[in-house]
């Protein structure tokens, strides 16, 4: 599942503010705001759309593999073919 620093990091690769991920995601501003801040944990379901969001717009979550989880932007033409 999505790490509040994965969301900060997606979002900074897309460039997009947490209004915008919220919208995005179906979610309010403040939901957003307080899981990256580390406030609140979400709900699965809101977690999954944050997730989905961001994966919708080129984001890779990439797993805690021995250096900590992270983000990875898909190139346009990685996934054309």
């Amino acid at each position: 599942m999505i790490t509040p620093e994965q969301s900060r990091a997606g979002r900074a690769l897309l460039d997009i503010s947490q209004r915008d991920l919220a919208t995005a995601a179906n979610l309010g501003e403040s939901t957003v705001r307080d899981f990256e801040k580390g406030r609140r944990t979400p709900s699965v379901n809101n977690l999954a759309a944050i997730e989905a969001a961001l994966k919708e717009r080129g984001v890779v979550l990439i797993p805690q593999n021995g250096g900590g989880p992270g983000v990875r932007l898909i190139s346009p033409s990685a996934t054309e073919g």
